[in-house]
């Protein structure tokens, strides 16, 4: 077997390369480069069960970021566990054919308690007294502390967040190197996540993209360059494009003004009770799965969707099945936003009473995706100051919340998660070599098929 390096470059496109990305570029010209087609719906959980299970979300089940638990009645967002996607890995395929063959998985999605053999993720702890301390959870065990004594703390706030930035991407690189110096594993897989914050703060189209475009490529480069010493050989692919967006869809907003929303008081701020709506939407960028509970009303629910501005298409059952995604945990409907469009969570019409997680970073309370957490509130003098008071409060064990995120969803200028209809927003797959001849774009399902015949090249 050939080892390999499939580093994920979340975000990049065709349409993205050029004189900013000369490294990348330079890869590109010395393999081959085809589109994916994207997984649908075109977000990280569900890209990446496509393309390393080899079937659709009606197979393995990752339906979205995030889907609700009728069992629960609770909606469940950015869940960690391997055993949530019900379908065999590409690495477990591989080690059947060869047992002497590891995987190392970093940073990539659904990674806790799976069968690759080295993990790491990021994953807060929440001590009983309210702190959330930043950390990483990583298989084996011990290599945490190795990790971390070797490359210092994983920069969460970099991750994701206002601040989110190029930081985070660097220290996965260094981890990716880290981890092939220490253990020298038959497939590493790589997360590079920085093209995905100001893709979507500021759009793909905005001249400060540039900037991210050099620094991602300054680290592909380094990345490309050190594997390549070490005789591995490197794919490069993406999980989708951003497009840009303008209309931000409140679809919880346009049920609750239908009555279909049922509002529990906590604390004087208004919660969204998921068990006892008629219908409410579960948003992931431009797609949300809505959940009727009163089966009585689907037909209403459908021709309100279908009526509402922003969009394009409503899949029911039959739809759902066309595009497979026909799961349990998928919606009753699945609706897709039209191309300048994209869902927003929110349910209250008054920001005053909008729960106090609204203005936070709290990517598991929330009913769905929130790229305004990539923002500042413009209407809080001094974030940084108060952001640094924040720390300190929680250094001396006071109880705070670093509510900073603006509730405006017109900040948001990049979406993802339709099919867009220009072929250069599709994700890439670049390989120097590849048992693939054919020009046409490859499917979603067809990318582990692909990596695998790379790798027994």
């Amino acid at each position: 077997m050939m080892r390999t390096a499939v580093i994920n470059v979340v975000g990049l496109t065709s349409g993205l390369l050029g004189d900013r990305t000369p490294n990348i570029q330079a890869f590109v010209n010395r393999g081959k480069l085809q589109n994916i087609k994207p997984a649908f719906p075109a977000v990280t959980c569900t890209a990446q069960s496509d393309y390393l299970t080899g079937t659709l979300p009606s197979a393995h089940g990752a339906v979205a970021n995030g889907w609700y638990n009728r069992e629960f009645s609770e909606v469940q967002f950015w869940k960690q566990s391997n055993h949530l996607v019900q379908q065999p890995k590409l690495w477990e395929d591989l080690k059947r054919t060869d047992p002497t063959f590891t995987c190392a998985k970093l940073f990539w999605w659904y990674n806790m308690y799976s069968s690759a053999d080295y993990t790491i993720t990021p994953r807060p702890i929440y001590p009983a007294d309210g702190r959330k301390v930043f950390d990483v959870y990583t298989h084996p065990m011990n290599m945490r502390e190795a990790i971390k004594q070797d490359l210092g703390d994983f920069p969460f706030h970099n991750f994701w967040g206002p601040n989110a930035g190029i930081g985070s991407s660097e220290w996965i690189a260094a981890s990716a190197k880290w981890v092939e110096k220490k253990y020298q594993p038959t497939l590493n897989l790589v997360y590079l996540p920085h093209l995905d914050y100001n893709l979507q703060r500021l759009g793909p189209n905005n001249r400060e993209i540039s900037e991210d475009l050099e620094a991602i490529d300054r680290v592909v480069g380094d990345l490309i360059k050190f594997f390549e010493k070490q005789s591995v050989q490197v794919v490069l692919l993406s999980e989708y494009g951003i497009t840009e967006v303008d209309k931000p869809i409140h679809v919880n907003r346009s049920f609750r003004e239908q009555g279909w929303i049922t509002i529990k008081d906590e604390l004087g701020l208004e919660q969204l009770d998921c068990g006892a709506s008629t219908a409410f939407a579960v948003a992931d960028h431009q797609v949300a799965h809505v959940y009727v509970n009163d089966k009585s009303k689907l037909s209403a629910v459908q021709r309100h969707l279908e009526n509402l501005e922003g969009v394009e298409q409503v899949l029911d059952q039959s739809g759902k099945q066309a595009m497979g995604i026909e799961h349990s945990r998928a919606g009753d409907f699945v609706a897709i936003a039209d191309a300048r469009s994209w869902f927003t969570y929110y349910y209250w019409l008054d920001d005053t009473l909008a729960p106090d997680f609204a203005r936070c970073v709290d990517i598991h309370r929330k009913i769905g995706y929130d790229p305004v957490e990539l923002f500042f509130d413009p209407n809080v003098s001094f974030p940084a100051l108060k952001v640094a008071w924040f720390l300190l409060k929680k250094k001396l064990g006071f109880r705070a919340l670093l509510d900073v995120v603006p509730l405006d969803a017109s900040l948001v200028k990049g979406s993802h998660g339709r099919l867009p209809e220009n072929r250069i927003d599709w994700p890439v797959f670049i390989a120097q070599t590849t048992p693939n001849t054919s020009e046409d774009p490859i499917n979603s399902t067809e990318v582990a098929d692909v990596i695998r015949g790379i790798i027994l090249s």
